[in-house]
């Protein structure tokens, strides 16, 4: 047992800073095969490029682990970031995330209700002005549009920052307002 505090913050292997040159004169490479000579150079699996103090040194092998030597940093090439960012794009939404989505998307079927209530206390004061056959569409226009922004700002910001998302289905509840219900209520004045 070590007594250093710093203990638990590290991974098996990992050095502090100030011993890493002296311990790699000392020892070899890890990551190398046992029976690679003192002078083999580390390597990479494909599709991952070296950079940095000592990148020349590096070679490129199918299926080998990848190491990192003489303090060169490793950055894999397109292909491999692109997958890279696949493997993001199917991660999961985080909590806070998937609460706010649960919270906006009631608000959007309050409001659904609220224009299907609204819109049919407004009926009759509508016919006056115009035709059941031109207030009816309308009316499921405005009952359905909660859920069209809804899907619209799902889909134009896929691939974005969660936040944009959050600020598009926000801007959604306050254009989305249904005011036929806000004015006159359940009962109409």
């Amino acid at each position: 047992m070590t007594s250093d505090p710093d203990d638990a913050l590290r991974w098996e292997g990992d050095e502090p800073v100030t011993d890493a040159p002296a311990k790699a004169a000392d020892a070899p490479a890890k990551g190398t095969s046992a029976d690679a000579g003192a002078g083999e150079a580390p390597s990479l699996p494909a599709g991952w490029t070296a950079v940095g103090r000592g990148s020349e040194k590096v070679r490129i092998a199918d299926g080998a682990s990848a190491v990192i030597a003489d303090g060169a940093a490793v950055t894999p090439s397109p292909s491999a970031a692109s997958s890279a960012e696949d493997a993001d794009e199917r991660q999961g939404l985080g909590n806070v995330s998937l609460i706010s989505l649960g919270v906006i998307g009631g608000i959007y079927l309050l409001y659904a209700v609220g224009w299907a209530v609204g819109g049919s206390n407004l009926r009759p004061s509508a016919s006056f002005l115009v035709t059941d056959a031109m207030y009816l569409p309308w009316m499921w226009l405005v009952i359905l549009a909660p859920f069209l922004w809804f899907v619209a700002v799902w889909v134009l910001t896929r691939g974005r920052a969660t936040w944009i998302r959050i600020v598009g289905l926000v801007v959604g509840v306050v254009l989305l307002i249904p005011w036929p219900f806000v004015m006159t209520g359940v009962l109409g004045s």
